[in-house]
């Protein structure tokens, strides 16, 4: 079983204005086959705590620590992270122009590996999860996001899941710019991974829609750069119903 932990972890981003710390004192377990999930108003940190553990240069970590396994995740660069078992969907995946989403996966696969896979077994299992995806088998021969919809930069994310296998999983806003449909289909890829290789999830969201689909086995309350309150499945409902102004009371 592999764990992935935060301790006392503070962060930093600089701005015009200076050094502004947006994560301040957080403390989070996560170990396989559990699923969490981060819920806060905009602006609590919730998206920072993601980009951190991803190793985003943006954020300064002044305090605190992020270990996998009891490695310190800190000390690795961007890629070990990746290779480590760390993955990342981002709320707004960047477009690669020049670059096919083929050659993006394979490449992606190779440097996680570390050797290249058979080019036939490749294939079959890229169109398996493709179909399960709903997605057409002409996607992979355009670039990576040009011109995607938000549907479709979604089911990327999770085909990328579900062919690189991570220990871990963080998915950042998922859920955001979705229809119905989308939602189900991105939803229940996630599910079906999630059951095949039993990683560890972390949800983050601001809606409880996705966690109808994802059942989450805790919930945390994410506000001013802290974890507010922890509680199961029922504390997303009370959230639903009740909104976060009882957190921002001073």
């Amino acid at each position: 079983m592999a764990t992935l932990q935060v301790k006392n972890l503070h962060v930093t981003v600089e701005t015009e204005q200076g050094s502004i710390e947006i994560l301040k004192g957080v403390d989070l377990t996560i170990r396989s086959g559990e699923s969490h999930a981060i819920m806060g108003p905009n602006g609590s940190g919730k998206s920072t705590l993601a980009y951190t553990i991803a190793g985003h240069p943006k954020y300064t970590v002044t305090e605190g620590e992020i270990t996998l396994d009891g490695e310190n995740v800190l000390e690795m660069s961007v890629d070990e992270r990746a290779r480590a078992g760390l993955f990342l969907a981002m709320q707004y995946p960047v477009e690669i122009p020049g670059v096919s989403v083929s050659n993006f996966l394979r490449t992606a696969k190779t440097a996680i590996t570390g050797e290249a896979p058979a080019i036939r077994t490749w294939i079959n299992e890229v169109r398996e999860a493709m179909t399960n995806l709903k997605m057409d088998a002409g996607f992979t021969e355009r670039n990576v996001n040009e011109g995607f919809s938000g549907g479709e930069k979604k089911r990327h994310e999770i085909l990328q899941l579900e062919l690189l296998k991570p220990k871990f999983a963080i998915l950042d806003e998922t859920d955001s710019g979705l229809d119905v449909d989308a939602l189900r289909v991105v939803s229940e890829g996630v599910n079906r991974i999630k059951d095949a290789n039993g990683f560890g999830l972390l949800l983050i969201t601001h809606y409880t829609r996705i966690l109808n689909y994802i059942k989450p086995d805790f919930v945390h309350v994410f506000v001013a750069g802290k974890i507010a309150e922890q509680g199961g499945p029922e504390l997303a409902e009370r959230l639903e119903a009740e909104g976060y102004d009882r957190y921002l009371k001073v």
